[in-house]
């Protein structure tokens, strides 16, 4: 396994970097600028953050929007609401379409409605691929049913792992992106650790995601350029050997079994 090769995102044909660039954080636009540089391609933009939106732009003028994948994220719940939120973020982006458009924290299915609206963007070339993100493992297999979704954003990290068993194996051949590696940041933190442990840093978080073959894309939510290259380090790190898996392992337990205490 080499993290740093670009794979196809499920059916979509779309090919990407196996670390995705998240806005959530806002760094710097050359942090993103950079992470594009080393090969990471989708960028998972929510609007009001203006770091990506610069280098999303930047980008755009020196000619390579056909190496980007550009998705955009939505937490409205009105299906006109939503085709609007869409229609505005192509007017700042200066765009006629995005690769990706994401319904955010959906932990219930989309109504008929909803649905039946980002299809329809879909069919009139808005949006290529239409993806939904939750938190709720049980709406995964019910929306891989229905089949309307190409690509599904699924929280999964050492210490939440649950995915492994109730949502990787229902997903067919959808995509399927990864968030929250660090669970937060708690995986990172020393006084979450078991006693006489070392924290893990976030280099061993995104390998160990990328370990799971179902996992195509894992987000990085950078807040600066430090970030963003500690990030980058995966591409350039080796397999996690069956040693470093069970430590992982072992702190995510504990993790989350902490975090259930409290």
């Amino acid at each position: 396994m080499n993290f740093s090769d670009r794979i196809t995102l499920g059916r979509t044909g779309l090919t990407v970097g196996r670390i995705g660039l998240a806005a959530g954080y806002n760094a710097p636009a050359r942090a993103y600028e950079e992470g594009f540089e080393k090969g990471c391609n989708y960028f998972y933009w929510l609007p009001r953050r203006s770091g990506m939106k610069s280098a999303i732009r930047n980008l755009l003028r020196q000619g390579k929007r056909d190496r980007m994948v550009l998705s955009v994220q939505t937490y409205y719940r009105s299906p006109r609401l939503i085709e609007r939120s869409l229609e505005q973020a192509l007017k700042k982006l200066a765009l006629d379409h995005v690769d990706v458009f994401m319904l955010g924290w959906r932990n219930r299915p989309p109504a008929p409605g909803i649905v039946e609206r980002v299809l329809r963007l879909k069919e009139v070339g808005k949006c290529r691929f239409i993806g939904m993100s939750g938190h709720q493992r049980s709406t995964f297999p019910q929306m891989a049913e229905a089949g309307d979704f190409d690509i599904y954003q699924v929280r999964y990290n050492a210490a939440h792992r649950g995915a492994e068993t109730e949502v990787f194996p229902y997903l067919g051949d959808a995509g399927v992106i990864s968030f929250t590696a660090t669970r937060w940041g708690h995986l990172l933190k020393q006084s979450r650790m078991p006693q006489g442990e070392q924290p893990l840093s976030s280099t061993d978080c995104y390998r160990f995601v990328l370990s799971n073959p179902r996992v195509n894309v894992c987000l990085s939510g950078p807040g600066n350029l430090q970030e963003m290259r500690e990030a980058l380090r995966t591409l350039e790190s080796p397999p996690l050997t069956p040693e470093e898996m069970e430590r992982i392992r072992r702190i995510g337990d504990h993790v989350h079994q902490r975090g259930m205490l409290f």
